[in-house]
Parts: structure tokens; sequence; C-alpha cells
């Protein structure tokens, strides 16, 4: 039976992507706090939290996708270095929580992958990203090397979006003039939708990946490639 593990399913990202994959997978096992709006046949939920909680038992796994993430901008005099602990908390250690707890699931499941999340801003240097910008490029430090030492049993890829429209952003996007200068901040015009993360997720995932590891993916509608 074919299975996908996805902690952080039930918003944003991670519910597209669940939502994108439910055709591909006998049963996908979502891990997040919250249940999902919708069950489904083949979604399994436990409720988790990932930063304090034990994760459930899960014998074999075709692939791991790690979603939560933390948009903390501050200036560097108003972040604390508990707000850098919990940053890195949520994007790093618990996605090192989650790689340990189902590595041998995954060894056990058919051409694994994992999937995790960076960010724009661990290449593109902006104002007020020091605490989320230092926990990405930690996990594109973990993706590179998990990818050399899993290789080549199991695939480890990230994506490394741009301002995505989810409630985690949604701070940056409250309104039509913030919307229009976050377009023209970028140079293809456009900032993301969830189901293009998740497209790019699910071909990671899949068979059509089966040469890539250890790569950053940035999906930045051009801000961190171009400059016009």
């Amino acid at each position: 039976m074919s299975r996908l593990i996805v902690i952080g399913g039930s918003k944003g990202i991670g519910k597209a992507i669940v939502e994108t994959l439910l055709s591909s997978y006998d049963e996908i096992i979502n891990i997040s706090r919250t249940a999902p709006e919708e069950s489904h046949p083949k979604l399994k939920h436990f409720s988790c939290d990932i930063t304090a909680d034990e994760l459930p038992d899960i014998d074999e796994a075709d692939g791991l996708v790690y979603c939560p993430g933390s948009i903390n901008l501050k200036p560097i005099d108003r972040l604390s270095v508990d707000d850098f602990k919990n940053d890195f908390e949520i994007n790093v250690i618990g996605a090192v929580k989650a790689i340990q707890q189902y590595l041998k699931a995954l060894k056990n499941g058919n051409k694994p992958s994992i999937v995790l999340f960076s960010t724009v801003a661990a290449k593109l240097g902006m104002p007020y990203h020091a605490s989320v910008a230092a926990s990405k490029s930690a996990i594109e430090g973990l993706t590179k090397s998990l990818g050399a030492e899993l290789a080549p049993t199991i695939r480890v890829n990230a994506i490394a979006p741009t301002v995505t429209d989810t409630e985690l952003a949604s701070k940056l996007l409250r309104n039509e003039r913030m919307i229009e200068n976050m377009n023209e901040r970028h140079p293809l015009k456009k900032y993301l939708q969830p189901q293009e993360v998740a497209d790019m997720a699910a071909f990671l995932l899949s068979e059509k990946a089966a040469s890539l590891s250890g790569q950053i993916f940035e999906m930045d509608c051009g801000i961190v490639s171009f400059k016009l």
C-alpha cells in the first residue's frame, strides 16, 4: 500500500499537498495540531504538536513532507533569543524529529522521498527576516547533508517559496494595496498560490524526480533570480 506522511497538512500549503495527492496514494497520514476541515476515506489524521508531542508509530511510508513553519518578521533589536529558538524549533528541530521518527518507515517504503520547506529569504537578504532566514538556511543545509547521507535509498529535496497566499502570510496580504505592492515586487508580477507549491511537492515526491536529491527549488516568481 502506498502511503504518504504529511506533517502539517490541515492548512495552507500542507492542505493543498494533501488534496492534490489523495488520488496518488492509497493512504495519506496527516499529523497536525488541528484536524482537516473535510474527511476523506484515504486520509488518516493524528492530532499532534510536532514540537511537544510524541509522533505516532508508522511502519512503512513512501514519502514524508514537513510543512510547519513560521513568519516572524521583526527588526533585529526586537527579536529575542527566544524568538530565534522558537523559530528554529518549529522549522528545523520539528523536521529533524519527524525524519528521525520515520526514517525506518521510509526505508521500508517504495522509492521514498522527503520534501522540506525553506524560503526565498534564505538566498535574498531582506530586512526583518533574520530569524526565519536563519532557521530556513539550516533546512537548506539539512537537505543537502541528508541527501548525501541517505543516497541512494531516500531522496531529500526542499522547496523555497516566495510569499504564498496562506493564513500564515495573511499579514503580508491584508489589503488591496499590500497585494498590489507584493505583485509589483516580483518580476513575474505575482506571488504564489498554495496549489502551485503543492504541484511542485507532488513532482518531487514522484518518480519523475528520480534523479533529483539534495536540491533547493526556488519558487520565487523571479524575485531571487532577476533584477529588472
